[in-house]
């Protein structure tokens, strides 16, 4: 279970200080400045102006001791920047150059190893992934009689395949192979990775798929995933940063960032080792995940020196099955047309966005299980600053409600489904606001009687009467959380 608290007075103090940077040399320091105050929530009460928070206050109240950011403009990196701390209690700074884990947005980069070893005449999108692999098979069931696992299916996430995503494995922890991995041998701490619906009929995330790429890429490339990451993409892109190193080397430790918890203490050991490197293994930068977006845009326009050819990016950049490419998440059309992708690790996360068509964009990553909301927050204060398409807080209209009505919400309600959690409503100077183990206090407004959105994060609940019409329980998504106080 991910946990919650306050930071120390002193890492509140630390992140608060940026450390020396690249900036731009286009007057960007304005800009940058404007960013840095100018974050807001992911939902907007349409009758109320918007209000704007300093980042370092909302690292405080995430509990995040490190933000790095870098921001894209006329299709290149025009600042990268990076705050606070590497490691919670120490004053090693951030930097732009700090290498974070970025989760799952491994796994667009890795598809790009994939169609680099498809230009290359190696193997095909469209084919059963079985006639390629040959240090492992996927078991052929019922359900692969007549539609098989295919690469595309894969990176679009409809192959029909388990395992949504990984935790992860402390660095004192035995690390399972990749084929333990997939059959959920023992020390794999997940399930075996398996065809459960017919391939193709449904879109479901599969980390577990990705798993099975890694493994036919090395199998069809003749050498570690490291290795063609570095030779297919990272030199081609120019990461110079960026490795699938799992764990990464010791001499590179002192290049990275620290793992925290959501009350921001340090994950033990630092951070989690993921054998799933190609979902979930990437150690980068923003700006070499933006070097990676632009090199697929201006593979998508036909310009030299790309990365893919102008055919297999327009490929990779068209929706194969919604909401997915080949391997990045594709929103909206023409101008407003971005592709990108969000990432979780074990106290990291990050999110990439990229506007093919205006050359916008940005990647964000932080330390701490804490800074989820934030992600979205200072993406937003980029969007605003340097006007992005159609891309802000959603709007919304809220109520006001009597406060014996509310008072019948406040209080403690209770699930152990899918997880322990304990939901709490209470009020506060006229305001309510909510909270629980794993998402920090927020304020929230009423949009029906029986309806709380979250200001931060936009996090929703129903508020469930019952046969006395009395709200006894809050529904979250598909659970129930009876009152217990």
């Amino acid at each position: 279970m991910r946990r919650i608290g306050l930071l120390s007075l002193v890492l509140s103090l630390a992140s608060c200080a940026p450390a020396a940077q690249s900036g731009s040399s286009d007057g960007g320091e304005q800009r940058i400045a404007r960013v840095e105050s100018g974050l807001r929530r992911a939902v907007q009460v349409k009758s109320l102006p918007v209000e704007t928070y300093p980042l370092a206050d909302r690292m405080a109240k995430y509990n995040t001791p490190g933000v790095t950011i870098a921001v894209a403009d006329s299709g290149r990196v025009v600042w990268a920047r990076g705050f606070g701390i590497k490691e919670a209690g120490t004053s090693d700074s951030v930097t732009s150059t700090t290498l974070f884990e970025a989760g799952s947005i491994s796994k667009p980069v890795a598809a790009t190893i994939m169609l680099r070893l498809m230009e290359q005449g190696k193997l095909s999108l469209d084919e059963n992934v079985n006639d390629y692999l040959t240090s492992w098979k996927l078991p052929e069931n019922r359900f692969t009689a007549k539609e098989k696992v295919t690469l595309r299916r894969i990176v679009s996430h409809n192959a029909g395949l388990t395992v949504h995503g990984f935790p992860g494995y402390e660095v004192t922890d035995s690390i399972p192979t990749v084929p333990q991995v997939l059959d959920g041998a023992k020390p794999a701490n997940t399930g075996p990775v398996r065809v459960d619906t017919t391939p193709g009929a449904i879109w479901r995330y599969s980390g577990g798929g990705t798993t099975i790429m890694q493994l036919l890429v090395t199998d069809v490339g003749g050498k570690p995933f490291p290795t063609l990451a570095r030779e297919l993409v990272f030199d081609p892109a120019g990461m110079k940063l960026s490795t699938y190193e799992q764990p990464i080397p010791a001499s590179r430790i002192s290049e990275t960032a620290a793992a925290h918890h959501q009350d921001g203490t340090m994950v033990p050991g630092r951070w989690h080792v993921y054998p799933e490197m190609a979902a979930a293994g990437l150690w980068t930068t923003p700006s070499e995940l933006l070097q990676w977006a632009i090199a697929i845009a201006e593979s998508r326009a036909g310009k030299a020196n790309s990365l893919l050819q102008q055919a297999t990016a327009t490929e990779m950049l068209t929706v194969q099955k919604e909401p997915t490419g080949l391997g990045p998440f594709i929103r909206g059309s023409g101008r407003s047309m971005s592709f990108g992708h969000g990432g979780s690790d074990e106290g990291f996360h990050a999110e990439l966005i990229y506007f093919p068509e205006t050359g916008q964009g940005a990647a964000v990553m932080v330390n701490s299980d804490g800074g989820v909301p934030m992600l979205r927050e200072i993406l937003f204060a980029i969007a605003a600053e340097y006007d992005w398409p159609e891309f802000g807080p959603r709007e919304i209209d809220a109520i006001a409600m009597d406060s014996a009505a509310v008072e019948q919400a406040l209080g403690a309600y209770r699930t152990d489904k899918p997880v322990p959690v304990t939901i709490t409503i209470s009020r506060e100077n006229g305001k309510v606001f909510v909270h629980s183990e794993f998402t920090p206090k927020g304020e929230a407004v009423f949009t029906t009687p029986t309806h709380l959105v979250l200001l931060e994060g936009g996090f929703e609940l129903d508020l469930v009467p019952g046969a006395n019409g009395v709200i006894d329980s809050v529904k979250a998504g598909p659970f129930v959380a009876p009152k217990v106080r």
